[in-house]
């Protein structure tokens, strides 16, 4: 094989920022690092790209291997190329992040990797740049999510309108008007009501809804404009 022979070999990684909602609160996989340096820290979800795999499948194996299922809600996020970021070798990592209902998938989630849901207030000290990378794809999320319905992929099949307006509050950490709320998320049409209520909450119970699947995915790329426009990115 023709290599560039006066090219220095660099390390090629992934790391994966996986949010999860569990109803309450929006929140972040990480992982105890199983090696040195830093064993026993938190640390995110990640890998070394295989010499025959794109960065893309990179990510989608160790999501994978994670969760025991494919086509979790995986967006590319940044590169990460900062010359001292590994204090072991120079390496250069591909961020993605991904959305999972946590309700859904908690039974699948792979013990080997010793994981745990946090607060994405409430982060405890994490190895390398992997704080900055979360710092990131918080506010890439509240970007995309104000232009795009992708908050659905943390919700269960079916959910009530507080249930959905709670999640996006999260997200925000900022409070909606609920009528504006609703009217705003009803106009998409991409919500189908239906005849069961939740009694949970009051005696007259909210109506569930779930998402209609067709028209998610045609409208995907349509804008919300849920939210204001959101500072702190730029496509």
């Amino acid at each position: 094989m023709k290599r560039y022979s006066q090219q220095k070999r660099l390390l090629f990684a992934v790391d994966c920022i996986i949010f999860g909602y569990d109803g309450q609160e929006l929140k972040l996989m990480v992982i105890q690092r199983s090696f040195s340096p830093f064993k026993g820290d938190w640390s995110l979800v990640g890998g070394f790209v295989e010499e025959k795999e794109s960065a893309e499948d990179a990510a989608k194996r160790i999501l994978k291997q994670l969760t025991g299922l494919d086509g979790l809600y995986m967006e590319q996020l940044h590169a990460f190329s900062a010359i001292d970021r590994d204090t072991v070798e120079r390496t250069i990592s591909i961020a993605y992040f991904a959305l999972i209902d946590i309700q859904k998938y908690k039974k699948q989630i792979n013990e080997d990797f010793h994981p745990a849901w946090v607060s994405i207030n409430k982060l405890p000290k994490l190895i390398f740049d992997h704080t900055e990378i979360v710092e990131l794809a918080k506010k890439k999320l509240r970007y995309n999510a104000a232009l795009h319905p992708l908050l659905f992929e943390l919700l269960p099949a079916k959910f009530t309108m507080p249930q959905l307006q709670h999640l996006y509050q999260c997200v925000y950490n900022t409070e909606f008007d609920k009528g504006n709320f609703s009217r705003k998320i009803l106009s998409t049409k991409l919500l189908m009501k239906l005849k069961e209520k939740d009694k949970q909450g009051s005696k007259k119970g909210a109506f569930y809804y779930k998402v209609d699947s067709k028209k998610y995915t045609a409208s995907f790329n349509s804008f919300l404009n849920l939210v204001p426009a959101q500072n702190g990115w730029k496509e």
